[in-house]
């Protein structure tokens, strides 16, 4: 098997409203890709297509080496799956709900749950209807680890989780990977991709903006620049000049005390060759703001009427009518 995920040309409409615009990306066996992006950018429409949760409209989708649409329960039993929302039986104890997902899913080793539920510090003898938010979104955690499959495909899974054990479940991912495992994860928390993800796609309005490596990505962001130069009108002048002129120099302007401050999109050589020429007398060139660099490829306004945003309005809707009609 090459890839544990294959997606090549995939469209996905409802009705005549076209959501996913020929998306192709490539999940390698043991390695692990983060989905990215704004409200309605398309990421659980492209999990629902892999998982046949949804039919897509035109592509060709592997997973595992299988179709999904021809494949059935065997195929679902060697993939983890936590959906971004998460719904549960309420009236029975979360032990007795992750045995029946246990019955379902294919074989669990004896006492994995208790050692998940250790780790995420999950109540399992209490009724799920008594757990919190956190609480239930470990259980959802629980049945998408609990029988090690072959690949994991989770929707927003630190949703509700507290920094510590986001923690765990980075550490929980990294073993997955280790195990020669792969993992499809969704997420709105760049740092939580940053520290678990081999490779990001960004989404926006339906289409990968971009499909790099998180050093690839930090690579290209923007650095920002502070220097402090001796006293000296000319010398402020001269600076300027010579900054000015720096090629991926950007935004360059005098702070109310005296620094120079611009942002660095490029090469930092000759600014550098710049900088020697200066008589500078401290110098900050910040780590890049990788951050900055994802909500620029995919849009910074996320108000109303932002074009990604109003994709995801409409595309729930679309989702809803769907199934009302099936």
């Amino acid at each position: 098997m090459s890839s544990s995920i294959s997606v090549d040309s995939l469209h996905k409409s409802f009705a005549r409203n076209e959501v996913l615009h020929g998306l192709s990306f490539e999940l390698p066996p043991g390695s692990v890709l983060g989905l990215i992006g704004p409200n309605g950018a398309g990421k659980t429409t492209t999990l629902r297509c892999l998982l046949d949760i949804i039919r897509p409209s035109s592509g060709t989708l592997r997973v595992l080496g299988e179709d999904p649409r021809h494949s059935g329960p065997e195929l679902r039993r060697r993939i983890g799956y936590l959906p971004g929302e998460l719904i549960l039986e309420s009236r029975v104890t979360g032990r007795r709900l992750l045995n029946h997902f246990a019955a379902l899913s294919g074989p669990v080793k004896r006492g994995r749950i208790e050692e998940l539920a250790e780790r995420l510090a999950v109540p399992l003898d209490k009724q799920v209807r008594e757990l919190s938010k956190g609480n239930k979104q470990k259980l959802g955690l629980i049945q998408a680890f609990m029988h090690d499959p072959e690949l994991l495909v989770l929707d927003e899974p630190t949703s509700g989780l507290d920094p510590l054990l986001q923690q765990e479940f980075l550490a929980m991912v990294a073993e997955v990977r280790n195990d020669g495992r792969s993992v499809l994860l969704s997420s709105h928390v760049l740092s939580e991709l940053q520290q678990s993800a081999d490779r990001v796609a960004i989404l926006r309005a339906g289409t990968i903006v971009a499909n790099a490596s998180v050093d690839e990505l930090r690579a290209n962001a923007v650095r920002k620049l502070r220097v402090r130069l001796e006293d000296g009108q000319e010398a402020l002048d001269d600076a300027t000049r010579r900054l000015s002129a720096v090629p991926g120099v950007d935004g360059l302007r005098t702070l109310p005390d005296g620094q120079l401050e611009a942002s660095v999109h490029d090469g930092i050589r000759p600014l550098l060759t710049a900088l020697a020429a200066l008589p500078v007398t401290d110098v900050v060139l910040e780590e890049p703001d990788l951050e900055e660099a994802v909500l620029t490829l995919y849009g910074t306004n996320h108000g109303n009427g932002h074009p990604a945003t109003a994709t995801g309005h409409r595309t729930r809707r679309l989702e809803r009518h769907a199934r009302k009609e099936s």
